[in-house]
């Protein structure tokens, strides 16, 4: 047997080996995947709650409507931007594809301060109205992140820690516009510092754990 026949003759063994692949769909795709169980969230708060109220707080003052919106927005985009992140080849640039929602949801979110003039008679948080916000976002940010994390673990993020950050970001902003049907009160400065609170307490944590659990699957696909 020649050399070349040889060479042949290995390619063919091992091909015969190999297992097919089933290709990953495309981001867009993915995301909408998502989105379903963020949307099956807000189906079961909206049957439970009504729309009512929250339309009535969006009348009384439009700046918080903007801040759902773009709350929304940002969950949509950061979680593309995870997904685009998840296969090889992809710049780190798709992380600043929730920036321009991400200031819509701040800037507008950030007229909460000017509470008492923009609308005085609203209800504002307290301090003892807070703590609720906080707990609802990471509530629903643990089984988001989870999923989120459990789709992309089939992909293979070179950059896992940013990766988990944008998993991060993505759940804490779809768990805040969930927030916005159930929120029994108008933005003011405490509760905008919870809810700052509660978006960064998720995306540290996602970098964290999420990085490493997406590293090790980086890890192991290299090694297989």
């Amino acid at each position: 047997m020649t050399e070349q026949q040889s060479v042949t003759t290995l390619i063919h063994a091992l091909g015969a080996e190999l297992a097919p692949v089933r290709r990953l769909p495309p981001p867009w795709r993915r995301t909408l995947g998502w989105l379903l169980a963020v949307v099956a969230i807000a189906a079961v708060l909206l049957m439970h709650y009504g729309a009512t109220h929250m339309l009535q707080r969006w009348a009384g003052a439009p700046d918080l409507g903007w801040a759902g919106l773009g709350a929304l927005l940002t969950a949509i985009t950061a979680a593309w931007a995870a997904f685009s992140l998840g296969v090889p080849g992809q710049r780190a640039a798709w992380a600043w594809l929730p920036l321009p929602a991400a200031l819509l949801w701040i800037g507008a979110s950030g007229l909460g301060c000017l509470r008492h003039w923009v609308a005085p008679q609203t209800h504002i948080a307290t301090l003892s109205d807070a703590p609720d916000c906080l707990f609802f976002i990471l509530g629903f940010s643990i089984p988001l992140s989870a999923l989120l994390i459990l789709l992309l673990r089939r992909a293979y993020p070179l950059r896992p820690v940013l990766t988990a950050m944008m998993v991060g970001l993505a759940s804490a902003a779809a768990s805040a516009s969930l927030l916005e049907i159930c929120h029994a009160f108008d933005a003011a400065a405490t509760d905008l510092l919870t809810h700052a609170i509660a978006v960064a307490l998720v995306v540290a944590v996602n970098a964290a754990m999420g990085g490493r659990l997406l590293h090790g699957q980086a890890v192991s696909s290299k090694r297989n």
